[in-house]
């Protein structure tokens, strides 16, 4: 498999990188000294401009090819999870209850790797925007972007990334043309009662079965409301109330979140919902109350744009290791932000055999960096071609 031999020369500075990275994680869109390892990087190998404090801490690089051209987004996210960090790993998380566990710091490393081979070479015409994104786990730091105008304010014309994918041989990648990853959005029930001692429950108005009632009332949607051919997910994931085994509490919540493919299908969630806990509450007494948060849009890869991507990934990985036809998955990404306004592709490439996406004994493996630094190269190459 084809990795940049430059690249490969300079694998062990990428690791080092990475690991440096990993070990200080950083949430949301505060990630403010993972920008600033990124902008001593960036300064380190000469790129023509550096753009800070987009999206709060976000950073936009340019480096400028051999001639006029136009102008290929490459984009890596820099966010960790608030996720205690159980890999044992000498790299292992510094910042106590964060931790990168969905190979973020090896997107960054991906992309800077990219970065310093560009810079070097400059082979290719028109200019590289590279996008190092905060916020992708929660906050929309991509829409933030979009909203600041960064797409117009640097003329990019097509966008590109990829994402660790664990269970994937390494250095492979798979993707699909259209619809790739789900919508996601999150719902809120606040529920009220009336509190008291448990040894006399008639004279309260317990809001735990309610809650109980809801939660079960929320999986018939899936399986009694929506048509059994379409993608839809809706999973309850949080259950808070109490505080003591001898007290009913006056108060309960759920929450969780639903992933759809289309907007009718969302638009009916919302609707079950409302009816549901409107209905439940009464049946119990009590109070309930719903917000219902739209999230990220779906993940659409523009099918030329897949089809060109699709076609470098196999100048890395060999037609062999490629999947052009994946299945699309459940899972979201705000880089769809960027895909509404621009064409563009999202890849995934292999991690081996490791744990799982957002689990406390995920790490990403040093060695995809160089397949995914090539990748990203050869992208910008072949999409600005001198001859």
């Amino acid at each position: 498999m084809p990795v940049i031999n430059r690249i490969a020369a300079f694998a062990d500075d990428m690791t080092a990188w990475r690991r440096h990275l990993h070990q200080h994680p950083e949430l949301g869109q505060q990630c403010y000294e993972t920008a600033a390892f990124v902008v001593e990087r960036l300064r380190e190998f000469g790129v023509d401009e550096i753009h800070e404090g987009v999206a709060i801490s976000g950073v936009i690089a340019i480096i400028n090819g051999q001639g006029e051209g136009p102008t290929i987004g490459l984009r890596a996210d820099m966010d960790a999870l608030p996720i205690p960090e159980t890999t044992g790993a000498d790299w292992a998380s510094l910042n106590e209850g964060k931790m990168h566990a969905c190979g973020h710091d090896g997107h960054t490393t991906m992309l800077l790797g990219a970065a310093r081979y560009l810079a070097e070479t400059r082979n290719f015409k028109g200019r590289v925007a590279l996008i190092f994104q905060p916020a992708e786990e929660v906050g929309g730091g991509a829409e933030l972007m979009v909203e600041e105008g960064v797409l117009d304010r640097f003329d990019i014309r097509e966008a590109y990334a990829i994402h660790s994918a664990p269970g994937t041989p390494l250095g492979q990648f798979y993707t699909t043309p259209g619809p790739l990853m789900a919508a996601v959005d999150t719902f809120h029930v606040d529920i009220k009662g009336v509190g008291g001692h448990a040894a006399y429950p008639h004279e309260t108005v317990d809001p735990i079965p309610a809650m109980l009632s809801i939660a079960q009332a929320m999986a018939t949607i899936v399986s009694r409301n929506h048509c059994p051919l379409d993608d839809l997910v809706v999973s309850v994931t949080m259950v808070h109330a109490g505080t003591a085994d001898n007290v009913v509490p006056e108060t309960a919540y759920l929450g969780g979140t639903v992933r759809t493919f289309e907007k009718p299908v969302q638009a009916m969630v919302m609707r079950r919902m409302k009816e549901i806990v409107a209905g439940q509450a009464a049946s119990f007494g009590v109070q309930g109350v719903l917000r219902y948060d739209v999230g990220y849009p779906p993940t659409i890869n523009d099918p030329d744009a897949t089809a060109f991507a699709v076609s470098v990934a196999q100048e890395i990985a060999g037609k062999d290791g490629v999947i052009a036809d994946a299945t699309r998955e459940m899972g979201a990404e705000d880089f769809s932000y960027f895909q509404e306004k621009r064409p563009g592709a999202y890849l995934f490439i292999g991690n081996g055999d490791t744990a799982g996406l957002h689990q406390p004994d995920y790490d990403f493996d040093d060695a995809a960096a160089p397949f995914g630094a090539s990748y990203f190269v050869r992208i910008a190459e072949r999409a600005l071609p001198l001859s």
